[in-house]
């Protein structure tokens, strides 16, 4: 049976903060979208943010058949031990020549441990839904985005941003927001494949986020007061529980690309099934 190991980008305390609010780790819901495409797959979490955190007993990175690196709220260019050890481990499992999957974070930290730069976009947070990704000449070519259209709408959000990529890689997608929202970034022995958006998410998390953040949404601009953003939370929350709500996702301006959960979590699948189950 393959092996995952699944690197969670938050510290434990972080994971505390959110889990009171409601709100699931981001290695869970990687987990939990793994699983339900790939029921069968092992999947073990590591806590890297975290001093002291192991491998399960007995068990070294060579024994995982890939890497998967959720998100955080972490920044990818800070130098305190949360990070520089995720990007140490990353570099590390690298050296097995097994495949990689990044999200977001993983994306950024993949970046910089290839010799890369990541900072905060210029254009601001890009929260809820990163709109008309577009895939370039490469994307198109390539199976991580197979059964998806040359532009799409999905899942996001984040801060910062690739500023500039290391030698070898290859972007595979953009958008007005982000220069690089997919790309492959060789490390070491092994390939990253990586996005800047989170296909892992479902609309509930989404939920959950902009109630974690909800008041720097407000101040920021994307929601008039709290009530506003109440109400606009409460719709993602409603189309989450009902998909086939057509008025909610007029509303919301949300097609299949997001509602339908295969299409939505088409590079993790493509993934798995491309450089997993061979």
């Amino acid at each position: 049976m393959p092996r995952l190991l699944i690197m969670e980008g938050n510290t434990l305390a972080q994971q505390q903060r959110s889990a009171d609010l409601g709100v699931r780790s981001a290695s869970d819901v990687y987990c939990h979208a793994i699983q339900a495409h790939f029921p069968d797959l092992a999947l073990d979490v590591i806590h890297a943010a975290d001093p002291g955190q192991e491998l399960p007993k007995g068990i070294g990175y060579v024994d995982y058949d890939g890497l998967v690196i959720s998100g955080s709220g972490l920044h990818a260019y800070d130098t305190d031990f949360a990070v520089t050890n995720q990007i140490d481990l990353t570099r590390a499992f690298a050296q097995t020549g097994k495949p990689i999957l990044g999200s977001c974070w993983g994306l950024q930290i993949a970046v910089i441990a290839a010799g890369g730069t990541v900072g905060l976009s210029p254009k601001g947070r890009e929260v809820g839904v990163a709109r008309n990704i577009a895939l370039n000449a490469a994307g198109r070519a390539h199976p991580m985005f197979t059964g998806k259209a040359q532009c799409f709408d999905t899942l996001c959000i984040h801060y910062d941003e690739v500023q500039t990529l290391p030698e070898g890689a290859i972007v595979l997608a953009t958008n007005a927001h982000s220069p690089v929202q997919a790309a492959i970034i060789p490390l070491e022995k092994s390939e990253v494949w990586a996005v800047q958006y989170h296909p892992e998410y479902d609309l509930a998390q989404i939920a959950m986020m902009m109630r974690l953040y909800e008041d720097d949404l407000v101040d920021q601009g994307f929601f008039s007061d709290k009530t506003d953003a109440h109400d606009y939370i409460a719709k993602i929350q409603g189309l989450h529980n009902n998909p086939q709500n057509t008025a909610l996702a007029w509303q919301l301006g949300l097609g299949e690309t997001i509602l339908n959960d295969g299409l939505r979590r088409a590079e993790i699948i493509n993934w798995v099934k491309t450089c997993i189950l061979v």
